[in-house]
């Protein structure tokens, strides 16, 4: 298998374009600080690491995910969205950015759990309740911030109170960020039980438009951003206290680390070969259609870049 049909890098020159900002998986094009061009490229990242080699349709799939979730809750949540120009590409208004993220938990799963297993009654400032067990449901959604780290750290918990006492968000607009962070995974929990699914856990972002308006940027409701299980064989698996079924991007890092490797130093990522990178490339197309309820339809991947910077350029017209 030839890796000319992933993209892994981008490297675009667009009219009027200001800047470019790589994340881990997407590249972010300013242009002419009014709106942003966003490239979902096929970057695999795991532990906090980029892996070597991209994955077949895994940028395509998270930018159709995203972009679908963002048009099936507009009516409770606005958001940054313009336009998909390409399969892999989300248009839209430049925000700046809130640095929380808004992480809402429906089970006691993740890092709540182990917070939980250590004896640990309280996450962010929210309460527990004694006398769970890992996966089981909280009586209601907790919301635990967590603060946007710089490149290369790792995200802190943080409480409602410190973010407002530090002044990282002001206090009226965190009420409206936990608004609507309730109100989004209200409507991705609905969505999630139409297609057999429960949706665990996820994390929205947010930005203000230049206008001063809060919206959803980044992703949605992506296998990326979110931990679901199937539904059907939960409270079996509860009652049995066996490991639930998950969908999510949890069997790469489980893969990783039969393979020695957990992002610590000294750590050599393991070789990923052809086969295996072709079997996370299905699992992601089966993710996306287990969560969208559709089949995954192909783009062209004779050249990505062409095909992408081709799209952009007569969008930007």
């Amino acid at each position: 298998m030839k890796h000319n049909n992933t993209i892994t890098d981008t490297n675009f020159t667009f009219p009027n374009q200001k800047s470019v900002y790589k994340g881990k998986v997407r590249e972010v094009y300013n242009i002419n600080d009014e709106q942003l061009i966003m490239i979902a490229t096929d970057r695999l990242s795991a532990f906090d690491v980029v892996m070597p080699k991209g994955i077949p349709f895994k940028g395509q799939i998270l930018n159709q995910i995203a972009t679908s979730m963002m048009k099936a809750t507009e009516d409770l949540v606005p958001n940054w969205l313009t336009a998909t120009p390409d399969p892999n590409v989300a248009a839209g208004h430049l925000c700046e950015p809130f640095k929380v993220e808004m992480v809402i938990r429906g089970y006691l799963s993740g890092h709540a759990a182990r917070e939980y297993k250590a004896g640990k009654r309280e996450l962010c400032g929210v309460e527990m309740p004694n006398g769970l067990k890992e996966n089981d449901s909280f009586p209601e959604p907790i919301i635990t911030p967590a603060t946007k780290a710089e490149m290369g750290d790792h995200d802190e918990d943080i409480s409602r109170e410190d973010i407002i006492k530090r002044g990282i968000v002001s206090e009226e607009d965190y009420l409206i960020l936990e608004d609507y962070t309730r109100k989004l995974f209200q409507r991705g929990s609905e969505i999630a039980d139409m297609r057999g699914l429960i949706l665990v856990d996820t994390k929205y972002e947010f930005g203000k438009t230049k206008a001063g308006k809060i919206v959803l940027i980044d992703e949605i409701h992506t296998p990326d951003s979110s931990r679901y299980f199937y539904k059907d064989g939960y409270q079996d698996r509860q009652d049995l206290d066996e490991p639930q079924k998950q969908l999510s991007k949890e069997f790469v890092r489980q893969w990783l680390i039969s393979n020695n490797f957990q992002g610590l130093e000294g750590q050599a990522v393991p070789e990923m070969s052809d086969d295996y990178i072709q079997t996370v490339s299905e699992r992601y197309i089966e993710l996306y259609e287990k969560i969208m309820g559709e089949d995954f339809v192909k783009a062209d991947v004779s050249n990505i870049q062409e095909r992408i910077e081709a799209n952009v350029l007569e969008y930007l017209k």
